[in-house]
């Protein structure tokens, strides 16, 4: 099945998610929710992967899913756990069951020999949670790392051979606008499968909450995220990176105290990018400011 997603375009696949709520996270960090984020509570591994099992092989002739691990820090699960995760995937990749595994982790949380043997397990695709490479965000949020720790990161997937997916997450505590412009950019320079741009927002219950209601935290306005995220799309598209999401899909239970939250923050993105690119282009058509400004007016 071919789709598009802003307007390049992908092979399109039904994904059968597996949540880990916080499992192998060596912290929280300061804007984290988890379990509202995933609508999911953290289970013992051993439950999740009994559970994941049965589906399985409960529905054998079920159309083809690629299988994914969320949340959580999969790389880093306690041994043996990665391992099994991918050895009950690998029975199902060698029936057609399961087409691809992908799993979700944190950059200071991979290494090159690791990731050499969890492809070869199975493993396609690591999406990389890097929210910034600005190390000042970093700091002020608290993630442990620095940028050069996240370059490697993004470098040491490549290098493996593995699918490359790039989470960012534009106006963390420390950040400011052209700071995530060159986050998009670092991050296309990598040549990522795909990326996901979350927006930060204040989630109740999360430090990043204390820190708002004490006045040390501002998120960012809404109609300056979308014109953010709008730039941020108009140099994915040129790098030919799709935006595999913007904003947190709606849980139940996810209880958003401030920043730029909207139900349709996506479309206002892409709508915005869409105007911007054809502002762009009739620029620089000789001949064209008559109808250059009936797009401007």
């Amino acid at each position: 099945q071919r789709g598009q997603a802003d307007g390049q375009p992908f092979a399109q696949a039904s994904i059968l998610p597996v949540f880990l709520p916080f499992a192998g996270c060596p912290q929280r960090c300061i804007f984290c929710d988890q379990s509202a984020q995933t609508g999911q509570t953290p289970e013992p591994l051993h439950a999740l992967y009994d559970r994941l099992e049965a589906q399985l092989s409960a529905t054998p002739s079920a159309p083809p899913q690629e299988l994914a691990f969320y949340g959580g820090t999969f790389t880093a699960l306690p041994e043996p756990w990665p391992q099994r995760f991918l050895v009950l995937a690998a029975r199902f990749l060698a029936t057609g069951r399961i087409t691809r595994v992908r799993c979700s982790t944190r950059p200071d949380a991979v290494d090159p020999a690791q990731l050499a043997a969890f492809k070869a397990l199975g493993l396609s695709l690591v999406e990389l949670g890097v929210q910034s490479f600005d190390d000042a965000a970093l700091l002020a949020s608290r993630r442990g790392y620095d940028g050069a720790t996240a370059r490697r990161a993004c470098k040491a997937v490549r290098q493996a051979g593995l699918g490359l997916g790039i989470q960012l997450m534009p106006g963390l505590p420390g950040h400011n606008l052209r700071a995530f412009q060159d986050d998009v950019t670092q991050a296309a320079d990598f040549a990522p499968e795909l990326a996901r741009l979350y927006p930060c927002l204040v989630l109740a219950g999360t430090p990043l909450a204390e820190a708002w209601r004490a006045g040390a935290y501002t998120p960012w306005e809404l109609e300056a995220t979308v014109d953010a995220l709008a730039l941020a799309l108009l140099t994915l598209w040129e790098a030919g990176v799709p935006a595999a999401r913007m904003g947190l899909a709606e849980q139940a239970g996810l209880s958003v105290l401030a920043g730029p939250r909207h139900p349709a923050l996506g479309q206002l993105a892409r709508s915005r990018a869409l105007l911007l690119f054809v502002r762009q282009r009739l620029a620089a058509q000789p001949g064209q400011q008559r109808a250059l400004a009936r797009v401007l007016a």
